[in-house]
């Protein structure tokens, strides 16, 4: 590259930087995180035996769901779909059933967060006995790679375009010097305008198969994405840029001697207005608007926006321009303003970005233990080094040396560029992720040990509560209730067998202490892990007595 001119040198760099931070993005996880809402409980409870039949079946997300059309299937032992229109109510989801076989039943499910990221699984009751599990009717519950990959992609591109919006905007309203021309910096504003109007509508294109599990060309669910929160934001967006973008022609045009046409006061209050608009909409689709404080992380997660923005921007336009067309003169003007508003910026963002972590991660164990708590490491990290090369280039400015060695701070400046591209690159991957507290409480409900259902008979409701469900000594408690109701059952006699058919361990009898007329207890060992079949027998008048079924997962 040694017979390069300067010029094709700065190309190259600014070039290299973007291509990192795309890298950055494929780097990352293969598939956008699918479980932004936890499911708390069933009803039915999973794996359990229940003598009657249900109406419907509830399934209990951390938040709000809304099902994924065609994508919820209630399969009856025989293999027939049983289940009727899902509808949401809050956070519950609720699927009318017609179970009138005895057997097995298995529910698949796959809703859309608060948080636009989609939610699946499954997981089986059974009514009357236990049978073999019937198989799904469909496909679909993956997220298809491609699809995947693209996501974070086509993020990347927006926050890209966000930069070469507001900071270049922002130097040419207050630091461009009148002399130089603009056609540069308003080709990149352009550029910027539409790279997020081209992240936009591919997010809203695919938010469809992302949602439904489809690949990238099955745009069926389109309609509905419109139609949602998700789709309103983006549409609104997609408007807001359309004004914005032309409240900045005045800003943008150029006259004869290269300067710009004026803009009143009103003007620049109207285009401040629509670009905050604009930039809430990016946080009223992601996790903020989930979270439990939504006001607060809306906002939060709105400065940190414009502070990377204008901190970045105003890097771009220092590197592409000012620094080579400004005269010695111009830039001992500019320099140390500049140097003030990525002061600032970086203080807002450092705060913001405190906030959000507090939030979305809360726990040290979060931080170093989840995938999001890692990237965000990985994040503060960059964050770290580039606010460290900053401070360097603000030291150069306050010893005006950018005048005797101008090349120190144009190299001090394409380094702080490159990182923070990189950081934008991790973003981009970053709010694809589940929330570190998510991620926590997931594990914290696997690994709780604890196991609690509900499971009805003719002659009584039984809840079953064994704790910690794990190989070893375990504490089993048992309140008996009038069939269906919270009414206390008084009960004569508690008979509990306990087996493990996979590993020819016969029923084995459990002991039952009774300690009041409706509640039993005991204290056991299980030797194995694996599926036990729980048999309770209550007696509850001298001739009146029913037994129910109830299969656990026992952990080692």
């Amino acid at each position: 590259m040694s017979g390069m001119t300067a010029e094709k040198r700065r190309r190259w760099a600014v070039l290299a930087a973007l291509v990192l931070g795309a890298l950055t993005v494929f780097v990352g996880p293969a598939s956008p995180a699918s479980a932004h809402a936890v499911l708390q409980r069933t009803t039915p409870a999973t794996q359990s035996v229940v003598q009657a039949a249900p109406a419907d079946v509830k399934l209990t997300f951390s938040e709000g769901v809304n099902p994924v059309a065609g994508k919820i299937q209630v399969i009856a032992p025989n293999g027939d779909r049983v289940g009727g229109d899902p509808r949401a109510e809050g956070s519950t989801l609720i699927i009318p059933v017609r179970a009138d076989q005895r057997g097995t039943y298995l529910v698949s499910y796959r809703v859309i967060s608060a948080d636009s990221h989609p939610v699946s699984g499954a997981f089986t009751f059974s009514v009357g006995a236990t049978s073999a599990v019937p198989a799904l009717t469909e496909d679909g519950d993956e997220t298809d790679p491609v699809v995947a990959g693209v996501i974070p992609v086509a993020k990347f591109l927006g926050y890209a375009g966000l930069v070469l919006v507001v900071g270049p905007v922002l130097v040419l309203l207050f630091l461009w010097p009148s002399r130089l021309s603009r056609r540069g910096p308003a080709r990149l504003v352009r550029t910027g305008l539409g790279l997020v109007a081209a992240s936009t509508l591919a997010a809203l294109y695919l938010q469809a198969p992302y949602t439904s599990g489809g690949t990238i060309l099955d745009a069926g669910g389109l309609g509905d994405v419109v139609a949602s929160a998700f789709g309103t934001a983006l549409l609104v967006r997609l408007g807001l840029l359309v004004a914005i973008a032309i409240m900045l022609r005045p800003i943008l045009a150029v006259r004869g001697d290269g300067g710009r046409t004026g803009e009143g006061p009103i003007d620049l209050i109207v285009l401040a207005a629509l670009g905050a608009a604009a930039i809430f909409t990016w946080p009223l689709t992601g996790h903020p608007s989930a979270s439990p404080v939504a006001a607060v992380s809306v906002v939060a997660d709105a400065v940190h926006l414009v502070s990377m923005a204008v901190w970045l921007g105003g890097l771009v336009m220092l590197i592409g321009f000012l620094l080579r067309q400004a005269s010695e003169r111009e830039l001992g003007a500019i320099l140390p303003i500049w140097s003030r508003w990525a002061a600032l910026a970086v203080g807002a963002l450092l705060l913001a970005g405190v906030v959000n972590a507090l939030i979305e991660i809360g726990t040290l164990d979060a931080l170093t233990g989840t995938t999001y708590g890692r990237f965000i490491l990985v994040k503060t990290a960059l964050f770290a080094a580039v606010v460290g090369i900053a401070a360097y280039s603000r030291s150069l400015v306050r010893k005006r040396v950018t005048a005797e060695r101008p090349g120190r701070i144009r190299t001090a400046v394409r380094a702080e560029l490159a990182i923070t591209v990189v950081v934008l690159g991790v973003t981009s991957v970053l709010v694809q992720q589940t929330p570190a507290r998510t991620e926590a409480e997931n594990a914290v409900l696997a690994d709780q040990g604890y196991f609690s259902v509900l499971v009805d008979s003719p002659l009584y409701t039984l809840q079953v509560e064994l704790d910690p469900a794990k190989v070893g000594g375990n504490s089993l408690h048992l309140y008996a209730y009038e069939p269906g109701t919270t009414n206390l059952l008084t009960t004569e006699e508690w008979t509990t067998t306990a087996a493990l058919p996979a590993a020819g361990i016969e029923p084995i009898d459990v002991p039952m202490l009774r300690v009041a007329d409706n509640h039993a207890i005991s204290e056991f060992q299980l030797p194995a892990a694996g599926t036990w079949e729980f048999k309770f027998t209550l007696r509850t008048t001298e001739i009146d007595q029913a037994t129910v079924t109830v299969t656990v997962d026992v952990a080692s």
